[in-house]
């Protein structure tokens, strides 16, 4: 083995190591934004698994002669705490993105990692490299599948930041393409004027289907909610009433009867995980939860709620 590749293989590795030990503080973050128990143990795992690959990536470059810099986990976590408050001024989706980023990167280095390992002779170093290659390609369809669950609405396996959810939500918000007819929305804010002396004031400042959507949201009047939406879709103005809809399913205020399975309040743990298996719709899954969840929250059923949309996100995603 040449003096040139045992440096372009050690450079390599110290590159990887860097990476690595800020994958594990992105991960040790991720963790409390973990949904479901499931979510978290595999979060966990994840960092566990890479502080023992961070070992045997150092190992690897002391076998090579060389020295880890034993700056690099500091820099790490460095990287990934700076990544974590930029995180906060971001969507949901963006955070994601950025944490497929990185591991598609660790995943690209160990292809080239084995490459040269392999070419050098260095059996010990392709091992690792298939050992890494391995792990950052399990946790690309991970991520991936979230990122899938969160483009068909959610539960997604991680949850948002308070911070993270506000900038979704503008986003959301700036991209409605929502028109309203003034009689519309006259109509609608005639019907509602009678509510609380608040909720009055609140509609009839709003300019556009928007500001109405959300400042209804804020005034917490579940019944206004549903009138206006009803006024809504009786003057035509089916896209704000769709965008009034959407915040009574988000609020888990819909009435039984309006959910997509029948008699749902009625039906036991198992029955209900059985019904929710036949789901097609990420939308009716998300209406089940988030009624399950402002209601009777069991466990059995949100759980299979999240398990059914990590299938079809397996399926979306081409995973499966």
């Amino acid at each position: 083995m040449s003096t040139r590749e045992t440096t372009t293989l050690s450079a390599q590795l110290r590159a990887v190591l860097a990476l690595t030990n800020t994958e594990i503080q992105v991960a040790d973050t991720r963790i409390a934004q973990a949904r479901t128990e499931a979510a978290r143990r595999a979060l966990s795992d994840n960092a566990d698994n890479a502080r023992d690959r961070a070992r045997a990536i150092e190992a690897a470059i002391r076998e090579l002669g060389g020295v880890p810099e034993l700056v690099a986990p500091f820099l790490g976590r460095g990287a990934a705490a700076i990544k974590a408050v930029i995180e906060q001024a971001q969507p949901f989706d963006e955070a994601l993105l950025g944490d497929l980023a990185l591991e598609h990167q660790l995943l690209d280095r160990a292809r080239y990692i084995m490459a040269l390992a392999t070419t050098a002779g260095r059996t010990e170093v392709v091992a690792l490299a298939q050992r890494l290659i391995t792990a950052h390609s399990e946790t690309v369809d991970w991520l991936t599948t979230v990122l899938a669950e969160e483009a068909l609405g959610g539960p997604a396996a991680l949850r948002h930041t308070p911070l993270q959810a506000g900038a979704g939500t503008l986003v959301k918000l700036v991209n409605l393409p929502v028109s309203w007819s003034a009689r519309g929305l006259d109509r609608v804010l005639d019907t509602v004027r009678t509510a609380p002396p608040a909720l009055g004031e609140l509609l009839a400042q709003g300019a556009h289907a928007g500001d109405v959507a959300v400042k209804t949201l804020s005034a917490s009047r579940d019944a206004a909610l549903e009138t206006a939406e009803q006024v809504a879709r009786r003057e035509g103005a089916d896209t704000a009433a769709g965008a009034l809809r959407s915040i009574r399913t988000a609020t888990g205020t819909l009435e039984a009867g309006e959910l997509p399975i029948s008699d749902y309040d009625d039906l036991t743990v198992a029955q209900a995980s059985a019904a929710i298996k036949e789901l097609t719709e990420p939308a009716d899954i998300r209406t089940i939860l988030l009624y399950e969840q402002a209601n009777k929250d069991r466990h059995g059923v949100v759980a299979a709620l999240q398990s059914r949309l990590t299938t079809i996100a397996h399926e979306v995603a081409g995973l499966t």
